[in-house]
């Protein structure tokens, strides 16, 4: 099939496995799900359809990436396998004024020369930027390792704009991509396509091997080249012992215990989402029976959350940082939360290298109830909290990505150093350590 026949802009000819995805364009589609393999040529594709649809229907269009500083690096100053650069897809001609780069914004003309629609690389893990924003059409782009709840809130904005989304992704373990793509697979109002090495043929067994044999693992093979949901979650720091979990029903219904107090956990963010868990310590189980998180809001919002819930409250554990003073109202969260009646423990984080917190969690899972309605979001969160995964070395970093399911996990490993540090028990914990940990914390931490 032709370019021209495919009405495909400038510079981007599709290779064969793509035209399945043009074709549906062409039949009006406006949801889209890509799960293509590395090196398929995603990102190539959506940003072509992107130009292509801000030619046609002057709007505004966001190209979302997990994190800003990725779309700068993927989109907005890289290029294709050929060096080709991205922003040279569009034609020189049609740009109006100069890009923006400091906010990745590109104008284009329309058909009389005056201004015409926005293109804007986004992203997701400060989705409140685009509160109040009006787009036509957007790419989610590696939609695995986004915040869902940005789709969330643009989805009511497209539907009402008639406008289109595509969600292109590798998959990252059994998360919200993973729904996303089995219902599109039966959805016929969405194109729905998942694509291997062996369905395309752009990546052959001998390089896939070569990849193997300089250190990539199988885990990670089976997931960047054979799209595999369940592989490939080797890098996850929680991912076996939500398994575990599951498969001795420790995920399931966990009833509120109204004769034991529910403890909270914070994970405070400042300008991006805090993350609040509720738990309750029932002999020698934790049952964490509620999960809340929101973005951008005061803690004064959070405090309201808790109230309305009606549980009867024991402590509220917060980080270090709950004791530093905002810039903007000099006064600490943890003195907010105090004029609202909530009296913060904090703990001394700052002192607790993130590995031993981890741990700590690791520790207590086997220990972890969890309410399947109530903190759906939470599982979703410890399922797909990651290592960083070093593509020169092919290895995973001992740190963990910093993503969507980020608030969720540190606030369930405050969790964790609380109940060491507050002695509700150690609960798998080595009793050494814990009185190890007591002395050295215990005494600042009461002050």
């Amino acid at each position: 099939m032709k370019e021209e026949h495919l009405k495909i802009p400038f510079n981007y000819l599709a290779r064969d496995y793509q035209i399945p995805f043009w074709e549906a364009v062409q039949k009006g589609v406006k949801r889209y799900c890509l799960v293509w393999h590395r090196r398929a040529g995603k990102e190539v594709t959506c940003w072509n359809f992107m130009i292509n649809r801000a030619v046609q229907r002057i709007g505004t269009y966001y190209y979302l990436f997990p994190h800003f500083s990725q779309g700068r690096k993927i989109l907005w100053d890289g290029g294709n396998k050929d060096g080709f650069k991205f922003l040279d897809y569009i034609p020189k001609q049609l740009i109006f004024g100069s890009p923006n780069s400091s906010e990745m914004k590109v104008r284009l003309r329309d058909s009389k020369g005056n201004p015409g629609s926005l293109i804007q690389v986004v992203g997701t893990n400060n989705y409140d930027s685009i509160v109040g924003t009006n787009p036509v059409g957007c790419v989610f782009s590696e939609y695995s390792l986004q915040d869902p709840n940005a789709w969330q809130l643009i989805r009511p904005i497209l539907a009402e704009n008639d406008g289109w989304a595509i969600f292109n992704f590798t998959p990252r373990g059994l998360n919200h991509a993973k729904e996303l793509y089995e219902m599109a697979k039966s959805n016929p109002q969405w194109f729905c396509q998942l694509l291997t090495a062996d369905d395309t043929g752009a990546i052959t067994p001998e390089q896939i091997d070569d990849e193997r044999k300089s250190g990539m693992s199988e885990d990670y093979i089976q997931q960047e080249f054979y799209c595999s949901f369940t592989l490939g979650i080797e890098g996850s720091y929680y991912g076996k012992y939500i398994q575990e979990a599951r498969f001795e029903g420790r995920i399931s219904s966990v009833n509120y215990d109204p004769s034991v107090p529910v403890h909270v956990a914070f994970d405070i963010g400042y300008g991006d989402s805090t993350a609040v868990v509720f738990y309750q310590l029932v002999g020698l189980e934790i049952h964490i029976v509620d999960y809340y998180e929101a973005n951008g809001q005061p803690f004064s919002h959070y405090a309201e959350i808790i109230k309305k819930k009606k549980y009867i409250y024991g402590k509220y554990f917060a980080p270090s940082d709950a004791d530093a003073h905002h810039i903007s109202t000099g006064l600490s969260v943890k003195e907010v939360a105090s004029s609202l009646e909530m009296d913060l423990v904090i703990l001394p984080t700052t002192q607790l290298p993130v590995e031993n917190g981890i741990e700590a969690v690791r520790s207590i899972f086997k220990n972890i109830w969890i309410d399947e309605k109530k903190c759906v979001e939470l599982i979703k969160a410890l399922e797909n909290y990651i290592k960083i995964y070093d593509e020169v070395n092919k290895v995973y970093k001992n740190r963990p990505l910093h993503n969507w399911a980020s608030h969720c996990a540190d606030a369930v490993r405050y969790m964790a150093i609380a109940i060491k540090l507050w002695g509700h028990g150690t609960r798998g914990v080595d009793d050494k350590e814990y009185e190890k940990m007591k002395d050295r914390y215990l005494p600042r931490f009461q002050k």
